[in-house]
């Protein structure tokens, strides 16, 4: 990877990481694209590493506001999610992983904008934690069945339940993942050189936070993660 293109990785890590902080995602959702545009064999992996740091991060400072009984009912659905997203990552061509995560961001930016706002009951949290392990197991992008599930929770309770079961649901991933054969050491070593953005990126965000319009911010998140899977889409075509 040239100079510019890990500066350029490392903006949007920074970025990413400062989002996941405020809302409770956009990690995996802004920084998944450009990474499989440039590297497509460092996704999942890279980003499932530098979540499990960000999320641990959000887990302390909101931990008064966790919701353990939905966490609880989200990483029952987890577990077969990672293992189908686990078998989809060792079998999948390289070209056909990088479309999954640009179809992965296209589908969550279009259910958000639908403003579809189920009731976060045991089923539906069971239902999107299923499917959070295979899209996030699969494309470390995760966040939008959560969201979605989640998304009448005030501010902390939102971040802090989300950062819980993403901290742990990166866990299971990775397991399941180094099982599978595809950590590798390639992933380690970019994992620890981009672990300085992300956390420059924690760092900004608890005094912009109180700054951020949330809605306006989600929104500015979904248009800059549909340009990065819309250019990694016409990218692998060509």
């Amino acid at each position: 990877m040239s100079v510019p293109a890990f500066l350029l990785l490392s903006a949007v890590v920074l970025v990413g990481s400062l989002l996941q902080v405020s809302i409770g995602f956009g990690l995996g959702m802004l920084a998944a694209p450009v990474i499989a545009l440039l590297d497509p064999t460092l996704v999942p992996v890279v980003l499932l590493l530098l979540a499990t740091g960000v999320t641990t991060v959000t887990v302390l400072a909101e931990r008064e506001h966790l919701d353990l009984r939905g966490t609880g009912w989200a990483l029952g659905g987890r577990v077969p999610g990672t293992i189908a997203g686990a078998a989809l990552v060792a079998f999948l061509p390289a070209k056909a992983l990088a479309l999954s995560v640009a179809a992965v961001v296209l589908l969550g930016v279009v259910v958000s904008l639908r403003g579809f706002r189920p009731h976060p009951t045991p089923r539906a949290v069971v239902l999107a934690g299923a499917a959070s392990g295979l899209m996030g197991t699969a494309t470390s992008i995760g966040g939008p069945p959560m969201a979605m599930v989640w998304q009448r929770y005030a501010g902390p309770k939102m971040r802090g339940t989300m950062s819980a079961f993403f901290l742990v649901g990166s866990l299971l991933s990775l397991g399941a993942l180094a099982l599978a054969g595809v950590v590798h050491l390639e992933t380690l070593r970019y994992s620890a050189l981009l672990a300085p953005a992300a956390a420059a990126g924690v760092l900004l965000a608890r005094p912009l936070s109180r700054r951020l319009d949330a809605d306006r911010t989600r929104g500015v998140a979904m248009v800059l993660a549909v340009a990065g899977a819309v250019t990694l889409t016409v990218q692998q075509f060509l």
